[in-house]
Parts: structure tokens; C-alpha cells; sequence
């Protein structure tokens, strides 16, 4: 008897300690997914904030800058995680001055839009198409091109309908799929020994959070399907999209494609790169895709 009782014990409490360890990795994902809130200063003239509303109704946050005539080539550009539009605001202030007309929006959960949980790409993505339609209407059917940094690029891609309907897409440290982003972040916190075995415990939470496999959550299936012209941006030291990854996506783009790389570059610094080279790889991208603002 004495033995048996024991046995329940041990049973007990390694379930306890299971559904603890369960209920941590669950708050570790609501962690990730909380919303970013933050203040974005108020749009300079000719620039005009205003808002609009994705497809479930949720109020997106924006800024446009007007380009040198009504039918002017448009960018469209999308921030990455964590991040809002003040991020892209001076890329976006520059392109209005080479004559191009540009759309930034801080996503559901980011900046001045709606709370909302991050999705790393899912539910931004309808945040997208709307800023996408918007901007289409307001330049009377002139081309757009998209950069899209990380979370970005994978909201263009990952949109209910396939990615936007662009002429040239900027994919800017963008991560292949869901579970490398996850398993990438964990190594670069405390290594592949210490905390790389708890990505698939992270990233199957996309089932019963979002209702979708994290196979569902994968830009580098999408780019395959792209005919319009890709610019792919990498940082040679990116830790959270690594070379390799970022080098992966660029093989996968099946249409005219281009590769540029900020040397030495983390996934910070990639990310907000404002170099006159990246500048320059812009704007050479941008009149081959697009035509000169």
C-alpha cells in the first residue's frame, strides 16, 4: 500500500508539473503576442495622417505623403514587429522627395492602431490589404510597390487572398516560416542546448490561438507564387533571420529577383537601415519596378 501511494504521488506531481510547464509556455506566447502601443508624432505637411479600416473592422493608424502628380508611383510601407510607421517615416519622407507617393500604418497592436495580439503576419495581413486598396484608389491605379520589413514582408505575403496584387515587391529582413523566427529568437537568447527544444511548444500554439497550423505562417511558400519583380534585403549578421534564410527566400522567388546585403548588419540594424547604399538599391529597384516618381 505504502508503495502504491507513493507511485500516486510522483504521478501527481509530475502531472502538476506538467500542466505548469504548459501553463508557462502559454503565458511565454501571450507574452510575444501582447500589443505594442506607442506614440507616433503628429505628420509634417505635405504628409496627412488619417485612418482607416481593415476588412474585420479594425481602426488602422496612417500617414501619406503625396507624390509629384495624383497618378504617381506609390509605396507602400509596412514596419516591422514591435515597431510603427514613425519607423519607415523617414524612408517614406524621402521617397515623397524622389517624386514618389508613399502609405506607412502601424499595424493592429502597434502604434496609434487598434490593441489588438500580434500574429506575426496573419491577421496584419488584412491590415495591409486595406492600407494596399486605399492607396490604389488614391493614385488612381498607378503601380505600387510594397517594402515589407520582417513581420512586414510577411503581412504582404500572408493575406487570405494570397500576397498583394504589387508591381514589385521589397522583402526586407523577412523570415522564412513561423517555427525558424521562433527557434532563431530562442538560440540567439540562450542557445540551441538551453532553449531550442521549446520552439514546437511555441509554435503549435498557432492552432488554438489562431485557429491555423504554423505551416500557415510561412512567406518563403508564398514567394514562389510572385510574378512581379522582388527585391530581397538581408543583414550578413542577422541572428533572427540568419544568411542562410534570407539567401532560402531569395531561391524561392520564382520572377525577376534581386539580392542586396547590408554588411554586417544584425536584424536591428537591417531593419532600419537608412544607408545612402540602401537607399540607393531603393531607388534603383523602385524605376525598374515601378518607373520614376
Amino acid at each position: 500500500m505504502p508503495g502504491r501511494r507513493a507511485l500516486r504521488c510522483w504521478a501527481l506531481a509530475l502531472l502538476l508539473l506538467a500542466i505548469g510547464a504548459l501553463a508557462a509556455l502559454w503565458a511565454v506566447g501571450s507574452f510575444l503576442m501582447r500589443p505594442s502601443p506607442s506614440h507616433v508624432a503628429a505628420a509634417v505637411a505635405p504628409a496627412q495622417d488619417f485612418q482607416l479600416r481593415a476588412s474585420d473592422g479594425l481602426m488602422i493608424a496612417a500617414t501619406y505623403w503625396p507624390g509629384k502628380r495624383p497618378d504617381a508611383p506609390a509605396i507602400l510601407l509596412l514596419h516591422g514587429n514591435g515597431a510603427s510607421r514613425a519607423a519607415v517615416a523617414s524612408t517614406a519622407e524621402w521617397l515623397s522627395r524622389q517624386g514618389y507617393a508613399a502609405l506607412t500604418i502601424d499595424f493592429r497592436g502597434h502604434g496609434e492602431s487598434a490593441r489588438a495580439s500580434h500574429s506575426f503576419g496573419l491577421f496584419e495581413a488584412r491590415d495591409a490589404a486595406a492600407a494596399f486598396a486605399w492607396l490604389k484608389r488614391k493614385q488612381q491605379g498607378g503601380a505600387i510597390v510594397v517594402l515589407g520589413i520582417s513581420l512586414g514582408g510577411a503581412s504582404a505575403l500572408l493575406g487570405e487572398r494570397g500576397p498583394l496584387p504589387a508591381q514589385g515587391f521589397i522583402l526586407q529582413a523577412v523570415y522564412p516560416d513561423i517555427r525558424h523566427a521562433i527557434r532563431n529568437r530562442l538560440v540567439a537568447t540562450g542557445g540551441l542546448a538551453v532553449f531550442g527544444w521549446l520552439e514546437p511548444l511555441l509554435s503549435y500554439q498557432a492552432q488554438p490561438r489562431f485557429g491555423v497550423s504554423p505551416t500557415a505562417l510561412a512567406p518563403i511558400e508564398q514567394v514562389a507564387h510572385l510574378k512581379a519583380p522582388v527585391l530581397v534585403i538581408g543583414g550578413t549578421d542577422d541572428r533572427y533571420t540568419p544568411p542562410a534564410e534570407t539567401r532560402a527566400l531569395y531561391d524561392a522567388v520564382r520572377g525577376p529577383k534581386r539580392l542586396w546585403w547590408a554588411t554586417g548588419a544584425d536584424h536591428a540594424a537591417v531593419s532600419h537601415d537608412e544607408s545612402p547604399a540602401y537607399r540607393a538599391a531603393l531607388l534603383t529597384f523602385l524605376r525598374q519596378a515601378a518607373g520614376r516618381g
